[in-house]
């Protein structure tokens, strides 16, 4: 029984990274038409809209015992998503998403460098190699260095700073509840930011946006259901099956083809996430962090 859930949980986490996949296509196909901020404030509104029934059924509201700390994780929430929005609008798909993967190498350093947490040699060694990783993509000083990039790295330390909130915050309440004030939160602080850039989106680029949202919720309630079914340590590594997928979708829709430092890069970033994780006492259930 214990094998067939741990398989129904891979499976889970594949399809996972092939939505997540879609996203940053969607977002690519976006670009110059519909602004980073208000494709994050639709996202989350199309989000909230799913998920809103989980949320009245399941989710008692009220017994949080935060009420500031909810809109600050958000505003954290927010501006990771707008931040890699812009990469991917504006970057290499494939180096923006190997970039977004130093996020739990940024998670450990902020739970070592800010919260004081104990981490092994193993965490130190993964999170230098995974620093050296971003610098064989990003190339800063060389000529071919994108500086479009930094906003994929802003949003990986961005995501691992929300990550370390929830973490301190489910200490005195469940993750459930943290995650539906989430996306509560997100949604007005969504609206009232990219007012100063609102356009009319068209009934096409609004059919897109949905469509993003609906596949963030799905990405969620999948990734939710599998780490509740099989350990962390399986788990994991599945979710760097995006950057291959985007690779392939990048080639085929937009002619992209990655560069060898990026695969090289990546490589080192991938098992610099691994290697720090692994290191780390925090592993074996992580919770997840909104849409």
């Amino acid at each position: 029984m214990r094998i067939g859930c741990t398989g129904l949980a891979i499976s889970m986490m594949v399809v996972a990274a092939f939505l997540n996949s879609l996203d940053a296509i969607i977002v690519r196909s976006l670009a110059g038409e519909v602004h980073p901020l208000m494709i994050g404030f639709f996202r989350s509104f199309f989000g909230l809209l799913i998920v809103s029934p989980w949320i009245v059924a399941r989710i008692g509201l009220k017994a949080s015992p935060y009420r500031v700390l909810h809109a600050v994780r958000a505003a954290l929430k927010l501006a990771s998503l707008v931040t890699l929005f812009i990469a991917f609008a504006h970057a290499p798909l494939a180096d923006a998403t190997a970039i977004n993967f130093t996020m739990p190498v940024f998670l450990v350093l902020g739970a070592w460098l800010l919260l004081g947490e104990r981490v092994g040699m193993a965490s130190v060694v993964g999170i230098f190699a995974g620093l050296v990783g971003v610098v064989i993509i990003i190339r800063p000083g060389a000529s071919g260095f994108d500086q479009w990039l930094l906003f994929a790295l802003a949003g990986a330390i961005l995501t691992a700073a929300s990550q370390l909130m929830l973490r301190r915050m489910a200490l005195r309440d469940s993750t459930d509840r943290l995650v539906a004030w989430n996306l509560i939160m997100t949604v007005p602080l969504g609206f009232i930011v990219m007012l100063p850039v609102w356009s009319m989106p068209t009934w096409n680029q609004l059919g897109l946006l949905a469509i993003q949202g609906v596949l963030g919720a799905l990405n969620m309630t999948l990734i939710t259901r599998a780490f509740g079914l099989a350990n962390a340590s399986v788990l994991a590594p599945f979710d760097f099956l995006r950057l291959p997928i985007v690779a392939l979708m990048a080639f085929t829709l937009f002619g992209e083809t990655p560069a060898a430092q990026t695969w090289i890069g990546a490589a080192l970033i991938i098992g610099a996430a691994i290697v720090a994780s692994s290191g780390w006492p925090w592993r074996r259930k992580p919770p997840v962090d909104g849409l």
